[in-house]
């Protein structure tokens, strides 16, 4: 079965069920596993190049409707007549599991997709469990855009991670996924710890300096104690299993005294 991907989350996906051989063409920003580096690029996730996507003949291309103006992929692929399916867009860590089922199905790996959806959902049970032995949560804010200022809500998985992580996003009052908000208010939810992940940002791309240099910030519990912290942003960002290695790493940076130590090379998920 050729595969092609056009967002970074599916090829990830695709990943953990161990298709990556499959593979024929990826969007430009996929970068994992490192085995899709050499394959062909076809654009960025909002300008595929579907004159490519064509060429190469594929059986079932995996698309997304996860970030505004991918409807125009769906929309050539079926003009096309291009085999696709559309990866649902999660929300909570859950629904991240059941995209692995979703893919599954849809590549035939069914099987392979049921037992790491069975380990995601135990690996949430234990850091759930972990998370109790915690007295006392941190207050956490999230930034994932600088300008204008865009933070996390309720429904949104990195609200979740902060509770699995002995946390609490200061945003968790707001239902959205995604809130739009101003530094004065961030300033009054006085939050202990500052998570930078500006999304499709690479990490050594992102000044902390532009926090720092905002209004009062000296001021603020964070700052003061020196816990800001520019996070991996695909590790945070992405609706893929990858997440849960998000999880492993706020959660040793905030309770290391309780939660397992963080290596980014070693996936949870795919630890025999």
């Amino acid at each position: 079965m050729k595969l092609i991907s056009i967002c970074p989350s599916n090829t990830e996906l695709i990943g953990y069920l161990g298709l990556t051989p499959s593979l024929i063409g990826v969007d430009n920003y996929s970068d994992w596993p490192e085995d899709v580096q050499s394959l062909p690029r076809l654009g960025s996730d909002l300008d595929i190049n579907m004159d490519k996507v064509e060429e190469l003949q594929p059986d079932l291309v995996l698309a997304s409707l996860s970030v505004p103006g991918m409807e125009r992929n769906i929309e050539e692929l079926k003009k096309r007549k291009i085999p696709y399916v559309i990866v649902p867009n999660p929300k909570t860590l859950t629904e991240v599991g059941e995209s692995l089922l979703f893919v599954g199905e849809a590549t035939n790996t069914s099987n392979k997709a049921k037992q790491l959806f069975k380990k995601f959902t135990l690996i949430l049970e234990k850091y759930q469990l972990l998370s109790q032995q915690v007295q006392r949560p941190t207050n956490l804010y999230w930034e994932w855009w600088a300008k204008p200022i865009f933070t996390p809500g309720a429904n949104n998985w990195l609200t979740e991670i902060s509770n699995f992580a002995g946390g609490r996003n200061v945003f968790e009052d707001k239902a959205q996924a995604s809130v739009k908000t101003d530094w004065e208010e961030i300033r009054q939810r006085n939050p202990d710890v500052i998570c930078l992940v500006w999304v499709g940002v690479q990490k050594e791309h992102v000044n902390p300096k532009v926090i720092l240099k905002r209004p009062g910030a000296e001021q603020m519990e964070a700052i003061k104690n020196h816990q800001v912290f520019i996070l991996d942003e695909p590790l945070f960002c992405r609706p893929s299993p990858r997440l849960l290695l998000g999880l492993n790493k706020i959660a040793s940076i905030l309770h290391p005294n309780i939660y397992p130590p963080f290596s980014e090379n070693i996936d949870p998920l795919l630890e025999v």
